[in-house]
């Protein structure tokens, strides 16, 4: 919000309708179980790592049926318009997609040779070989899944119901795993993320276009100095399409209203609010989704920039993960599960600006974001402070050119709190909490230093960030080399032979995902 210091809600999703959730922070998960459940689950989440490919793509499975159901990624493809993208040849081809998330999975849809790019694994689990770059907590997958799956055999003219593709079925993911199995993760390993992908969007024939953030804390600093915000704001002034998700704060207004999320709250950046679509045929009705957050409507707040389908989103399921063990009310069939929130409607916005940077190569994020904004689908009932300009509508912007567009607000500095920026979300090791202005390892945060570098994309040197190294310096075929931590944690003790077991996170930092 401009130049207004709130609390902040991220995104939240639930799948058993759209019923208020509980407010949550950062990235799009709501559990009902304990995140301590997660050390179990681990177990056999790696016992079905060898069989994360064994399931095939099949044209039915039990009872569910994509043709009818009106929140399938084949129904929502066909209203929103991307097929008739398609059906001109523009499917992504030549854009990535990064996506700082708990990783990707290649399961059936994302199993294509080059499909998914490996960047550098800079969560907890990165020091546990078994784990290592693997999505022991699912949502990753599943939010990949939504912007860019495709099912071998699938193709652009006459759409199969039955095979699975997302917005931009030929776009690349290019994934960068921050959170652990139960979600834990820190801001400053999100920062360090979104700081990788600015200086590596080029290496080695990348072409990284859009950066999807189903992720944000309740920071109760302005956008003006937010170290996230900022962040994410150099890799807009970087050519890279921000999609962030609003939050799961629901509708409110006035002054003590939360707003949206850091880092959706930066003007600068594409703020994504969820709707939900209810009904089948030509009797499919669309309204917001009563988790979606609402501009608070007091003096500088921000609206959403746009909303996009977010409830009962039909994605696919990573076999053994902690989403998958955790939430059987979702499930759908063998493949597929359904998540509700506004980090499934990031995911949905993500894909389709891919769609259109295909056609228009030399788009510049502001023009892309007034584009998207462009000769929307008003959601009856709902004011501009929950659905912003109204529901992003593909089909009408197919035959229409892009206009100039240069937005101007107030910039970041990025000088801010790092702990603010936190908002309730901390990890704990050793019974230590990680609090104040440092990082992961302990290691002092200067946010006026690290936004110096940040600003002339130089945070990163080769492996190391903010003086640790976090992770290799190099590429190995499509990842990103690992590196074994050095040195101690923020809770004095060493990192060595140490995995993610026995540990806890206090937050809820996934844009609020609900599975069921």
């Amino acid at each position: 919000m401009l130049g207004q210091s709130s609390t902040r809600i991220p995104s939240r999703s639930t799948l058993a309708g759209d019923r208020p959730m509980t407010i949550a922070f950062g990235w799009s998960l709501d559990f009902t179980g304990t995140r301590r459940a997660a050390i179990a689950l681990l177990v056999a989440f790696a016992a079905s790592i060898l069989g994360q490919a064994v399931f095939v793509a099949t044209t039915r499975a039990g009872s569910y049926d994509p043709a009818t159901d009106p929140n399938s990624m084949h129904s929502i493809t066909l209203a929103l318009g991307a097929q008739d993208w398609w059906d001109e040849g523009y499917t992504g081809q030549g854009v990535d997609i990064a996506v700082i998330d708990t990783g990707c999975a290649p399961v059936p849809g994302l199993d294509a040779p080059g499909k998914i790019v490996y960047g550098p694994d800079l969560s907890l689990e990165s020091q546990a070989p078994n784990l290592r770059g693997r999505d022991t907590n699912g949502h990753g997958t599943f939010i990949v899944s939504i912007i860019a799956a495709n099912d071998a055999g699938s193709g652009a003219a006459n759409p199969n119901p039955y095979t699975y593709r997302g917005m931009a079925p030929d776009a690349r993911l290019v994934c960068i795993k921050v959170a652990t199995a139960d979600g834990g993760t820190d801001v400053s390993q999100v920062i360090a993320a979104i700081d990788w992908v600015v200086q590596h969007q080029h290496d080695n024939g990348l072409n990284i276009r859009v950066l999807n953030l189903s992720y944000g804390t309740n920071s109760t600093q302005s956008y003006e100095v937010d170290p996230l915000a900022y962040a994410a704001e150099q890799a807009w002034k970087r050519g890279i399409f921000v999609v962030a998700a609003a939050g799961n704060s629901g509708y409110q207004k006035g002054k003590g209203a939360p707003g949206l999320a850091s880092p959706a709250y930066d003007p600068f950046v594409m703020a994504v609010g969820g709707t939900a679509r209810n009904g089948n045929g030509k009797g499919v009705k669309e309204s917001m989704a009563s988790f979606s957050a609402s501009g608070p409507g007091c003096p500088g707040c921000r609206n959403p920039d746009a909303v996009a389908p977010g409830a009962h989103v039909q994605g696919l399921r990573v076999p053994g993960s902690y989403v998958d063990l955790s939430t059987p009310p979702g499930l759908l069939d063998a493949r597929f599960q359904r998540g509700s929130g506004t980090s499934e409607a990031t995911a949905i916005v993500s894909g389709a600006a891919a769609l259109v940077l295909q056609k228009f190569p030399g788009m510049t994020p502001d023009q892309l974001k007034k584009f998207l904004q462009t000769d929307t689908a008003k959601i009856a009932g709902a004011d501009d402070k929950a659905q912003g300009k109204g529901r992003i509508n593909l089909e009408k912007l197919l035959d229409k050119n892009p206009s100039n567009s240069t937005q101007r607000f107030d910039a970041s500095t990025g000088t801010g709190s790092l702990e603010i920026s936190r908002g309730d979300d901390h990890l704990t090791r050793d019974g230590v909490v990680l609090r104040g202005e440092m990082d992961i390892f302990g290691h002092s945060f200067d946010s006026a230093a690290m936004a110096a570098l940040e600003a002339n994309a130089a945070a990163w040197n080769g492996g190391a960030w903010n003086g640790n190294s976090w992770s290799g310096n190099s590429w190995s075929g499509n990842s990103w080399s690992g590196n074994s931590w050095s040195g101690n944690s923020w809770s004095g003790n060493s990192w060595s032979g140490n995995s993610w077991s026995g540990n806890s996170w206090s937050g809820n930092s996934w844009s609020g995902e609900a599975w069921q």
